[in-house]
């Protein structure tokens, strides 16, 4: 009884302090966001707090957020074919088909941060979310370069619980160099993570010079995580960004593709000596990635794919893939299934289609589309696989806004003042 009394204070004091905290973030929409783009980029994943399961700093906020905001939007078919994802998900795990860890995985980084994304917009202004991304990895990319220039991460000094921080706290050397990887834990979810706020930075519409400059930032903190993944998209992304986005000027596509020119004299020697003097590494890391293709043979219509691991086929020990899987796509084949991944693909499919249409050319749309190649060489890691599924999602709200708006482009300031001027001209005749 003495303990008793407490624990319950505290539990109360706590549900008190969310309780306010969600009242705070609803009556500020615009300080809420920024606060959850810092989290995203500068917290890392092992940061949290542990209250029946270990909840993650950018989970905890994003699921506060959500409850905070919620808010009826117009609904998509991406909504359904998520909204089934769900269903069969929670569905296959009371069945035992799926693991507890997976469906954790899938509801609090992939479902929760696209529902985070559908009304992220509905609350804030496409303009504010596309510069509050931008400025935050234009800083995180500057934290990469001086990372990399001092071989100094101050982030793996921050602590956390085993086995996350254990995890995650190691820096990776490739070609003598440590590979720059900010608060995300992995060089590769810093790049991916980079590569997909390139299109936010393209979208910002600031003036030339500070775009071309936080464009000149991105990549080189892009290079010095030597991510081929995050090299490879950043390349798609930018230049769907600059040929795609509505309303980037001639200037900056000019200035954009001369830096380009030149700058790439300069990064593919550095990057052909690095990855030469890495070798069998990052050899080996290729060949491991078109290793994995053995293991479609394990994926099952439904749910997981069970004890795989200590299975041969053919020349493979399948045990040889347990620790890791580079490969989102695969990983979900054999997490949840043959249809639930389908579902998941056709979400994802939604937002291609956006981008063949004019009015949803979006940056959000856009970061979804370059990464499609990494899908099958990188796992949804860290804060990586919650900023893609928000972008998912963001993407997907973006349409709606504009489209109420009158405008296809990235704020919605702007139609309603011209709606404004319409009507005084309408109104003196």
């Amino acid at each position: 009884m003495t303990t008793l009394a407490p624990t319950a204070l505290l539990a109360l004091g706590a549900l008190a302090s969310v309780v306010v905290a969600a009242f705070l973030l609803r009556a500020l929409p615009r300080a809420a966001f920024v606060a959850w783009t810092l989290v995203l980029f500068f917290v890392p994943i092992w940061v949290g707090v542990n209250a029946g399961v270990f909840w993650s700093a950018i989970t905890a906020l994003t699921v506060l957020l959500l409850a905070a905001h919620w808010n009826r939007v117009p609904l998509h078919p991406a909504d359904g074919w998520m909204a089934v994802f769900t269903a069969l998900l929670i569905g296959l795990f009371l069945l035992r088909g799926v693991t507890y860890p997976s469906m954790l995985t899938a509801v609090l980084e992939w479902v929760i941060p696209y529902a985070w994304g559908r009304i992220a917009c509905s609350r804030v202004s496409t303009m504010w979310i596309t510069r509050a991304i931008a400025i935050a990895a234009t800083i995180a990319g500057g934290l990469a370069l001086l990372e990399f220039v001092t071989s100094f991460n101050p982030f793996v000094l921050i602590p956390g619980p085993d086995p996350l921080h254990s995890a995650w706290d190691d820096l990776q050397p490739r070609g003598g160099f440590l590979r720059a990887e900010g608060a995300f834990g992995h060089s590769i979810a810093l790049g991916a993570a980079l590569a997909m706020s390139s299109a936010f930075v393209v979208a910002a519409r600031w003036r030339l010079v500070p775009t071309v400059m936080s464009i000149a930032l991105i990549v080189s903190a892009t290079v010095v995580t030597f991510s081929r993944a995050g090299l490879i998209t950043l390349l798609i992304t930018l230049v769907l960004s600059i040929c795609l986005l509505p309303g980037v000027s001639t200037r900056l596509r000019a200035t954009v593709a001369a830096v380009g020119a030149v700058g790439s004299m300069v990064i593919f020697p550095v990057l052909d000596s690095v990855l030469g003097a890495a070798g069998e590494e990052a050899a080996g890391s290729a060949g491991y990635r078109t290793d994995l293709l053995v293991l479609i043979q394990q994926v099952r219509p439904f749910g997981s794919s069970g004890d795989w691991t200590s299975l041969v086929t053919g020349d493979y020990y399948l045990g040889y893939f347990a620790r890791s899987i580079d490969n989102a796509l695969m990983l979900m084949l054999l997490r949840y299934g043959a249809v639930p991944s389908l579902l998941l693909l056709a979400t994802i499919a939604c937002v291609v289609l956006l981008v063949a249409r004019q009015v949803g050319r979006n940056p959000a749309a856009l970061a979804v589309v370059g990464q499609l190649p990494s899908l099958v060489v990188v796992a949804l890691i860290t804060q990586y696989g919650t900023f893609l599924w928000f972008c998912v999602g963001l993407a997907i709200g973006w349409g709606p806004v504009h489209r109420a708006a009158g405008d296809a482009g990235t704020s919605r300031t702007r139609p309603e003042a011209g709606h404004g001027r319409e009507r005084h001209r309408i109104h003196h005749g």
